[in-house]
């Protein structure tokens, strides 16, 4: 066969090939039904949380969850919009998805449209995983890890000692900075640092030497309010400080961690590579923390990783919910097959309604540390009939200054 010849029926071959040959192996590529499309896409909110379902020509389900706090039946919404964008196209083409749900629209960005955009590529992994009959984990590039470091939250001496006693290694706690005044959460100014440093360095006394301690601002501090906390806390080996900034303010950030030796964390409330890029290739933190339901998904999360890793920046991503939401399974998969992924934020697995919501599953955790999810797909399996009786709730925190201005929460 001449080279012309050669070329010719490969370039043919190729063509008539799907997306994913040579990628995914012929005995799983196999299981991809020929011609699988996108029918339809549905969203309830629970609470101030929005799962959705996006359906498949072969009764496969991809389930998605998603959320911008406060803000549940505008996400909802957005989700609800993206139907037009993705019926009648592949699931499985997961990157054309992405790129088209992003793209596609003139407008783009922000938080409720990521957002929106997440919930749905979790789904599409989610397909794609039960398709193939393996966790999403082992289609990310198989396991870096053989189990996932976690921490949990508390506050004060007994936070420590209860987080001791259920094998964890690490806490998370936040300063202490508003007090309750007439019914408002207020600042007082001057703000009582010492208050605020006295309970770390008691917390540290309790945790030893072998247990980090994790420091949430919050974005309540201002810029000043920051420095004075990270100086005072130095000497107490905190692993990282996060969002002693607000998201707008880079240079702010560089300021802060030129004058303090204390790590600094951010990236809850960042969304895209774009909004991490300048955080990424200036040093600005040792730690970033996206948030795969709001960031971009599973697809965007790990890009955020990989350009954090080229810069020796570790990732801890955000996860205020428990292991058996979307967001904390997704989460899992993502710790489980990134190298410089190196903790989790959780919180204790559901119970009550909560548990049933989830049919019952739970992720184990052992001596502080998550096993990787076993199940096809990404493992989320939302209880609809349990899920309906606990509707839109609209929580509206507010935080004021002692004359009255609004603060930064």
């Amino acid at each position: 066969m001449s080279r012309r010849a050669f070329l010719e029926r490969t370039s043919l071959a190729l063509a008539a090939a799907p997306f994913w040959s040579g990628i995914i192996p012929e005995a799983f590529a196999a299981k991809v039904p020929e011609g699988i499309k996108i029918t339809d896409l549905k969203s309830l909110i629970v609470e101030d949380e929005v799962y959705l379902k996006v359906f498949t020509s072969a009764g496969v389900i991809g389930e998605g969850h998603t959320s911008v706090h406060r803000k549940a039946p505008t996400c909802k919404a957005a989700v609800d919009d993206l139907a037009r964008v993705l019926v009648g196209h592949d699931p499985t083409r997961i990157e054309f998805l992405w790129q088209a749900m992003y793209r596609w629209p003139r407008w783009r960005g922000g938080p409720i449209l990521n957002a929106a955009i997440s919930g749905v590529d979790l789904a599409l992994w989610d397909i794609l995983g039960k398709l193939l009959e393996v966790p999403v984990w082992r289609l990310l590039g198989g396991a870096a890890r053989e189990r996932i470091r976690l921490y949990v939250h508390g506050s004060g001496k007994e936070g420590v000692q209860r987080a001791k006693e259920m094998g964890y290694t690490a806490i998370k706690t936040s300063p202490v900075v508003a007090d309750l005044i007439d019914g408002r959460r207020v600042i007082k100014r001057p703000w009582n640092l010492k208050r605020a440093v006295k309970i770390i360095e008691d917390m540290r006394g309790v945790a030893g030497d072998d247990f980090d301690i994790l420091i949430d601002a919050h974005g309540l501090l201002t810029p000043t309010m920051s420095l004075e906390f990270a100086k005072a806390i130095e000497p107490l080996r905190i692993m990282f400080l996060e969002e002693p900034i607000q998201l707008e303010g880079n240079d702010t950030l560089e300021w802060l961690g030129k004058h303090t030796t204390v790590p600094l964390a951010t990236g809850e409330r960042h969304t895209t590579k774009w909004m991490f890029e300048d955080i990424i290739s200036r040093h600005l933190v040792s730690y970033v923390q996206p948030d795969v339901i709001q960031c971009g998904g599973i697809t965007e999360i790990r890009k955020i990783a990989a350009m954090a890793e080229a810069q020796f920046i570790e990732v801890a991503p955000h996860g205020p919910g428990n292991l058996s939401t979307g967001l904390g399974l997704a989460s899992l998969h993502v710790d489980a097959s990134t190298s410089n992924c190196v903790i989790q934020e959780s919180h204790p697995n559901p119970t009550g309604w909560q548990l049933e919501m989830f049919n019952g599953r739970t992720v184990p955790i052992k001596n502080g540390y998550a096993e990787l999810p076993q199940w096809p797909g990404l493992g989320l399996q939302l209880n609809e009939d349990v899920a309906r009786k606990h509707p839109h709730s609209n929580p509206n925190p507010s935080i004021y200054f002692e004359d009255g201005s609004v603060a930064d929460y």
